[in-house]
């Protein structure tokens, strides 16, 4: 099956790479990770990522146990680019061409982020990783994912998460929660379905950009988004529940 989009955002958490760690990165979920990708990557989608920093700093909880929340988020900041060279080597061992663009100036081992290097590497068939987020404090790494797919004109942002899409109430403790297929940008922000911050989504109602809210742990489902498969919850269409 040939891919529905052409340019892709995939937006990361750290909490992601931890696997069943309390804490840092398994080597083994980079490894799987690394391997969708480079499976997409092959089948010619340009893709782009924004890691987020949780397994290792949170600027919140830093700011919550009393440390200035401003300093807070950039040391959160700091730790996406832990998590974005790690990645970028897993991708880089099987032969994937990769850079990493970082807001915050780190000359010695990430390119500075400038969006046209960005987007010339996506054409010439480089996966780019957005490290630091937007380079300022008080902003998300989800907000960041916004912003940069708007900036790359990527066509949809693919919110990899650890549920199979969004439900009307936690699946965990509700067993009658009932999943969305698809959702509109403005249902999410007046229900405050935590998708994304609600800053993330204004900027992707703004700019007509569909989020796809998909599990990352099924193996090969980063491909079956690609190619448009019904494997999760689409922001940005009308309210459909399953």
């Amino acid at each position: 099956m040939g891919n529905t989009y052409q340019r892709v955002l995939l937006k990361l958490s750290g909490e992601a790479l931890m696997g069943d760690l309390a804490y840092g990165i398994d080597p083994d979920v980079v490894q799987s990770i690394a391997e969708d990708i480079a499976d997409a990557v092959k089948n010619g989608l340009q893709i782009a990522i924004v890691v987020g920093g949780g397994n290792i700093f949170r600027g919140i909880k830093g700011a919550a146990a009393g440390m200035d929340r401003a300093t807070a988020d950039y040391i959160g900041m700091i730790a996406t680019i832990m998590n974005a060279m790690t990645l970028q080597d897993a991708l880089e061992r099987m032969d994937v061409p990769t850079r990493v663009q970082t807001a915050i100036s780190m000359q010695e081992v990430a390119e500075p982020y400038i969006r046209r290097r960005a987007i010339r590497h996506l054409e010439k068939g480089r996966v780019v990783i957005f490290g630091a987020g937007s380079g300022n404090p008080f902003f998300t790494t989800d907000t960041t994912a916004a912003l940069r797919a708007a900036e790359i004109n990527a066509e949809v942002l693919f919110k990899a998460t650890q549920v199979d899409g969004v439900y009307d109430a936690d699946p965990k403790t509700n067993p009658n929660a009932r999943r969305y297929n698809s959702l509109t940008y403005s249902h999410v922000l007046t229900n405050d379905l935590k998708v994304m911050d609600s800053t993330a989504i204004a900027l992707c109602k703004d700019n007509s950009i569909p989020i796809m809210v998909f599990d990352l742990s099924v193996r090969g489902n980063i491909g079956r988004a690609m190619t448009g498969e019904s494997i999760g919850t689409i922001v940005g269409g009308s309210c459909d529940v399953s």
